[in-house]
């Protein structure tokens, strides 16, 4: 087998010292054009390649960053990785990424591979940023990071969305189309304390409107039975008009099961989602959401990370105020008036409904 070259091999080729070798590959120190244009034309012609081990164990660093997220079918994470990726990347920086499908333990793991591989910092989306015990290993060894999308406990830096701001526009958003009875449908909250806060702050919005508290639908991650889960929900709410889901994936996923159970979305159920993905707006009805930048999140959050290695002041965080916006969709609309006969708005087909073939179950609307 061809032995690999060295750079021993790149000084002798170039007829100077290794120290000459790298001073000149490692951009550390003067050397003459002529020692440069050596140099450069030896390693082409032998074709050397920088050990990264060699080099980590040089230097300490292994120029790579950890990065954390939940999963990837949601295109909000995959464009945010991307943000962080290019940003890294530029900064000479390689990004090594892992999805927890939103498992606490697997992200405990993920933390804890990441770090015996000694990577110089994280960018993460964890669980619950107040628990998580992949975060606390991560702060103990004062290794540099930022959370993504996670609301920053004290002492941490976070590049995320008011998310209590941003759910109490969508309850106002119901209130003005003349919705009375809405619920949430999110993962559950161990799961994703962004769906919590989203919670939280939706209920705080129909308070403050004079609604009741809205119905909740927690599901799993892999949940696939949400028509039949849907199904059960609207049975024991059957006043509701409306629903805000945690994510626009889910929002998507709510109007499928919607019409698989007989619904005309929003003519029988207005649905709003949370993060402004591009696929809402190509779909019919569009979907109405709220709007967010994830790839300026996941740059920003690179940025931060990069800071604290180069000991330089951390990137402005976005005003919170400005880091959403409500994008009004057709899967909003006001809710159907109470039919002439007296007779609510929608009626499940027994043919459709999963769970209760042979029974006809009304739902109620307010007006």
């Amino acid at each position: 087998m061809r032995q690999p070259v060295t750079i021993k091999d790149v000084a002798q080729h170039a007829g100077c010292g290794v120290a000459s070798v790298s001073r000149v590959l490692n951009d550390s120190g003067p050397s003459s054009a002529d020692l440069r244009q050596r140099v450069i034309a030896a390693v082409d012609d032998l074709g050397f390649e920088f050990s990264e081990v060699g080099r980590s164990l040089q230097s300490s660093t292994t120029r790579t960053i950890g990065c954390v997220v939940p999963s990837l079918a949601n295109p909000v994470y995959a464009d945010a990785v991307q943000g962080a990726q290019e940003t890294f990347r530029l900064a000479g920086y390689q990004t090594l990424l892992v999805c927890t499908n939103y498992d606490p333990e697997i992200e405990t793991q993920a933390i804890r591979t990441l770090t015996a591989k000694q990577v110089d910092g994280f960018v993460l989306t964890v669980s619950d940023a107040l628990a998580s015990d992949g975060l606390k290993s991560i702060q103990n060894r004062e290794i540099p990071h930022c959370l993504l999308f996670n609301m920053a406990p004290d002492d941490e830096q976070s590049w995320s969305v008011d998310d209590r701001s941003a759910a109490m526009a969508v309850a106002d958003a119901f209130v003005e189309k003349g919705h009375r009875h809405v619920g949430f449908l999110a993962l559950k909250f161990k799961s994703s304390d962004r769906a919590r806060q989203r919670y939280q702050g939706f209920a705080e919005g129909c308070s403050r409107n004079g609604l009741k508290k809205p119905a909740l639908l927690e599901i799993d991650e892999d949940s696939q039975n949400l028509t039949d889960l849907l199904n059960v929900f609207l049975q024991e709410n059957p006043a509701l008009t409306g629903i805000f889901a945690s994510n626009d994936f889910l929002a998507l996923a709510t109007i499928r099961s919607a019409r698989s159970l007989g619904l005309g979305v929003p003519e029988d159920l207005s649905i709003i989602g949370f993060d402004g993905i591009e696929v809402g707006t190509m779909v019919e009805p569009s979907l109405a959401t709220i709007v967010t930048d994830p790839k300026m999140m996941g740059s920003g959050a690179a940025r931060t990370v990069l800071s604290v290695i180069d000991g330089t002041p951390p990137p402005a965080l976005p005003d919170p105020e400005l880091s959403f916006s409500f994008r009004a969709g057709g899967s909003l609309a006001p809710p159907v008036a109470e039919r002439a006969d007296g007779e609510k708005a929608a009626t499940l087909s027994p043919s459709n409904n999963p769970t209760k073939k042979n029974a006809k179950i009304q739902l109620e609307r307010s007006k």
